[in-house]
């Protein structure tokens, strides 16, 4: 078998462009058999090696197959001579010899057609399989990626693959991926991509496609009591809650209504926003399922032209727009890393200082983690020398919980920085919420879209010293009583239903 591969190796091989074809063809083969076995044995496991694999490799293989053909067409051609005589002249008479069965070299030209067609197949596949999973998407092209991956891992979501969002189901979503992964090669390769990736992604897949399939508006109903702890500035960071329940209906419940009304069958929410951004609304408009339609128009931008094809229809990610890559505001991730122990709130100005510490914006990742440590370290040894020793534990814990704060959300390669992606669950600067419920909306007698904070949420305390505040009796000496008083009722309103 050996000697009969070599005879056919070096029939082929009939001049220097065919020998490269078989070099390339050869060494490709066994090279991938190598890396694949040494992968399924643990022993490598890097996504750069994935890319050598799966998609280097092949093409070699398939450059190497293409060599060889091309080699014996020119020289053909250069020798005057026929097919005939040349392959009398590379081959033995034994192996032109034909049979029953052919002769010894179609059946070797046949078995290796055979192993090249499975080869590529199970290749193909397999690099399809490696380009779906999530380590490629965010370590193949790690520049880029960075920021995503960083955050992917520490979100809701990092147990759902990346495809499951950005890619869809059906052929017709896996071609436009690829077209669109190839388009981005080329932008990385050319250095024409935007610094920071734009938002929003315009090429998601609808989420009906995608959210719905594990989140759908039949089973949003009922409420959600949410708890949201903010520390003062103060030497003991003093804790305030503001505790809300959430109002989560969809509206098809009777009598129910919540924050899911967007997207339930009973309603259909289209809008036109500034240039298609999102956040600035041109209109809103509300199509009920018995055909009525309200619409409120932008009063600020009414001289403004849109086009008909950014009309959009609202859906999950109008709201939940970081759902998966979720990038912090400063002083929300240190609050959050108080309250899950991570910062040791019995530090005196803890709160104060980690977010002095970590606002400022640097060169480079280095620098921020030697400047945050030092920051955290000498407001200690100056002010409070004597916790170095009885807290130095948790000041380094501290620190390193800061540096990784910082290191998730900035990204100096690609221009991320603190407040670049807003979130728009919530209402916070005037954005999330408040790009439609707001007095510059209105219908055509002037009337705004509601906003009214009990239509989504009860409150049940508002930056207050205990998380219940609002359930408990007012007093007349509290100034706020009157809207204690209605927010507590409203709660108990809401909850009898």
């Amino acid at each position: 078998m050996k000697k009969k591969y070599l005879n056919f190796i070096r029939g082929v091989s009939i001049n220097k462009i065919g020998f490269t074809g078989v070099v390339l063809t050869t060494s490709s083969f066994v090279a991938m058999i190598f890396l694949e076995l040494l992968r399924i044995a643990g022993v490598l496991t890097n996504a750069y090696i994935g890319l050598i694999t799966y998609l280097l490799l092949p093409t070699l293989f398939v450059i190497g197959l293409v060599f060889i053909p091309f080699g014996w067409f020119k020289y053909k051609k250069e020798s005057g001579k026929t097919a005939k005589e040349l392959l009398d002249r590379q081959f033995t008479v034994e192996e032109l010899e034909k049979n029953k069965l052919g002769s010894t070299l179609t059946r070797t030209v046949l078995i290796f057609t055979l192993v090249n067609v499975l080869f590529l197949s199970i290749a193909s596949m397999r690099m399809l399989q490696f380009m779906d999973e999530p380590v490629f998407c965010g370590t193949a092209c790690h520049s880029v990626m960075g920021p995503e991956w960083a955050t992917y891992q520490v979100s809701p979501h990092s147990r759902v693959a990346c495809v499951s969002c950005h890619v869809g189901e059906g052929v017709g979503a896996l071609i436009d991926s690829k077209l669109n992964g190839t388009w981005q090669m080329i932008s990385v390769t050319f250095n024409l991509l935007e610094r920071p990736i734009p938002t929003p992604v315009h090429q998601l897949r609808p989420s009906r496609e995608t959210c719905e399939k594990c989140h759908w508006p039949e089973k949003f109903y009922g409420s959600k009591i949410k708890s949201i702890v903010h520390y003062s500035t103060d030497e003991i960071s003093s804790p305030k809650y503001t505790t809300l329940v959430l109002k989560i209906d969809s509206g098809e419940e009777v009598g129910k209504s919540g924050i899911h009304w967007h997207i339930g069958k009973s309603n259909q929410i289209r809008y036109a926003s500034i240039e298609d951004e999102r956040e600035e609304m041109l209109w809103v408009e509300v199509l009920k399922n018995n055909g009525t339609v309200k619409r409120f128009i932008n009063k600020k931008h009414t001289d403004i032209e849109y086009n008909y094809k950014d009309v959009r229809i609202m859906d999950c990610v109008d709201c939940h727009n970081r759902a998966t890559h979720i990038y912090e505001d400063p002083i929300d991730a240190v609050d959050k890393r108080i309250r899950k122990g991570l910062i040791d709130h019995s530090l005196p100005f803890v709160k104060r200082e980690a977010v002095g510490a970590i606002i400022s914006s640097f060169t480079t990742a280095d620098l921020a983690n030697q400047i945050i440590q030092n920051h955290i370290l000498s407001f200690y040894r100056e002010n409070y020398p004597n916790l170095l020793g009885t807290k130095g534990e948790s000041i380094d814990k501290a620190i390193s919980t800061l540096q990784n704060v910082y290191n998730t959300n900035i990204h100096y390669g690609m221009n991320v920085d603190w407040g670049v992606y807003p979130n728009f669950l919530g209402h916070k600067n005037g954005s999330g919420c408040f790009r439609c419920h707001n007095k510059d909306l209105v219908d055509e007698i002037s009337t705004p879209i509601k906003s009214d904070c009990t239509m989504c949420h009860s409150i049940l305390a508002n930056d207050s010293p205990q998380p219940f505040t609002y359930l408990k009796n007012a007093t007349n000496e509290n100034r706020d009583s009157a809207m204690h008083v209605y927010l507590k009722n409203e709660f108990l309103e809401y909850s009898i239903k």
